[in-house]
């Protein structure tokens, strides 16, 4: 299968990038092939929603979004890793979702989805609304969900290497079926 990481962190060694290491150490161990965006160290401009692509064409902005172009269509699953920022998706990764606009026609097929998502505090309401997010996401496009981590109480750099969260993250990524 054909795999495309994106991460939201803006934190090279964060937590949330450590789940992305683990799942995608799973996925190649399994024979997947996989490709990585950290959108946190690209130039991803916002849409601006002006429908020049109309929702399936050239975007008017040039930028590091081309690569996730190149590899969302073809993509058999499409994993999101981020931190919860203020309650919701990293705006680095909210960036790339929203410029999924340009690519809405190529994408509406049958795909799969992880979320990796790390947080703060232990409160599992509190993941609520990445979690709603990323359900209506997948309903909308036609994706199947193949499996969530939601790695609770970690905000230090390095404080998820502490549980066993990235163990998960790694078991998700081998176990997956094409």
């Amino acid at each position: 299968m054909k795999i495309l990481v994106l991460t939201g962190s803006p934190r090279k060694n964060g937590n949330s990038n450590t789940l992305a290491d683990s799942f995608i150490r799973g996925a190649e161990e399994a024979g997947h092939e996989t490709v990585r965006f950290d959108a946190a160290f690209k130039d991803v401009h916002p849409c601006i929603g002006c429908n020049s692509c109309g929702m399936d064409g050239p975007c008017v902005f040039k930028d590091d979004f081309e690569f996730v172009r190149q590899h969302i269509v073809d993509a058999d699953v499409v994993v999101f890793a981020t931190p919860m920022y203020y309650f919701g998706i990293s705006a680095q990764l909210k960036a790339v979702i929203d410029r999924f606009y340009a690519v809405n026609g190529s994408i509406h097929r049958p795909k799969k989805a992880v979320l990796l998502m790390t947080y703060a505090n232990t409160d599992v309401s509190q993941a609520e609304p990445i979690k709603s997010h990323y359900r209506v996401l997948l309903d909308y496009l036609g994706w199947e969900d193949a499996g969530q981590i939601i790695a609770s109480g970690v905000w230090p750099v390095g404080a998820v290497n502490h549980t066993e969260y990235p163990a998960q993250a790694y078991l998700l990524g081998k176990s997956l079926a094409g």
